[in-house]
């Protein structure tokens, strides 16, 4: 099961290296929760895709400038887990760049994206992007 989802997580980062993030969109399940562990102004746990989608993704989003790409180094499976080390890169609408650093724990069930728990470098998010 793990190269299934291994597999699936290298085709959606292919395309969101490219800028598409269609793929990953469409691989959240219903009840997909995403979580960002700490206690930053961006440490919360969003839970349901039309939550992600609405109250983390549009908002973050709203504040790019140009095309949000994500570059994936290496992927680790085991059991119903795949972790991305992975580097995202764009221009702020205010002229920042924020290219910051993950590390995606992402747990898959049924080929569909369970959780998604990111580990990044808050400080660099908040003086780049503001809060959330």
């Amino acid at each position: 099961m793990n190269t299934h989802n291994k597999q699936l997580m290298q085709d959606i980062f292919a395309e969101l290296a490219k800028g598409n993030g269609k793929p990953f969109v469409d691989s959240m399940a219903d009840d997909f929760r995403w979580i960002i562990p700490g206690t930053s102004s961006w440490s919360r746990t969003w839970s349901g895709k039309r939550a992600v989608l609405d109250e983390l993704m549009r908002p973050l989003f709203a504040r790019f400038a140009d095309t949000y790409t994500n570059q994936a180094h290496r992927f680790i499976a085991e059991g119903d887990c795949v972790v991305v080390e992975c580097r995202g890169k764009v221009m702020t609408k205010s002229g920042k760049p924020y290219n910051n650093s993950y590390c995606y724990v992402c747990r898959l069930a049924d080929g569909e994206l369970r959780e998604l728990t990111e580990y990044m470098d808050t400080e660099l998010a908040l003086a780049a992007l503001g809060p959330p």
